[in-house]
């Protein structure tokens, strides 16, 4: 990450929270049109299991996780919290956000609610990924918006597996799923 402007003032999760309330009827901020100077890194994690940490202690306000989610972005490998006035960067472990469930309505349609309350419906716009962890395990994922992911729960992620149909990709059978009108493969049938 760069280095902080000598003259800007040190961030602190207090000025980031007033500056999010504006937004936070409005869903996500516009953080895409916003262009501050970088104001160094801000002492906030984001864990693997989604929990959010401020100077190492878990941030229990469920409220201000959903303010301070609603001002994150990504750029490269690295995130950041963002306003119109000040970008700070924060650590996560893996992703940002866990799909802690989903619903499956006509079409079929399978709709992914976040631990921060955000919902996305799997499809072109919000694609599945699959990859596999060190011990080889399943790492499922679904793009959530503007180049963050959601970590798909292990009860979720086996309820998508009960799901699964055959479907051919390429001239290779895939064990996958539907949801509007777009296949997401999981896994060559010839590997199970």
């Amino acid at each position: 990450m760069k280095k902080p402007d000598q003259n800007s003032v040190k961030p602190s999760a207090d000025s980031l929270a007033t500056a999010a309330q504006q937004f936070a009827k409005r869903g996500p901020a516009p953080v895409h049109l916003w262009n501050p100077d970088f104001c160094g890194d801000l002492d906030m994690r984001i864990a693997r299991d989604g929990t959010w940490y401020y100077l190492g202690t878990p941030i229990g306000r469920m409220p201000l996780v959903r303010l301070f989610s609603s001002i994150l972005r990504r750029e490269g490998d690295d995130y950041f919290l963002v306003t119109p006035v000040e970008k700070v960067g924060i650590k996560v472990d893996d992703v940002p956000f866990i799909a802690v469930d989903f619903e499956v309505s006509e079409g079929p349609k399978i709709t992914f609610t976040t631990n921060v309350d955000e919902t996305v419906a799997l499809g072109p716009a919000h694609p599945f990924r699959l990859t596999h962890n060190e011990k080889g395990e399943p790492a499922p994922y679904v793009h959530v918006r503007a180049n963050l992911e959601a970590r798909i729960d292990r009860k979720s992620f086996y309820r998508l597996v009960e799901l699964a149909t055959v479907h051919e990709l390429d001239g290779e059978n895939w064990l996958g799923i539907w949801s509007c009108d777009t296949f997401s493969p999981m896994l060559r049938c010839v590997d199970l």
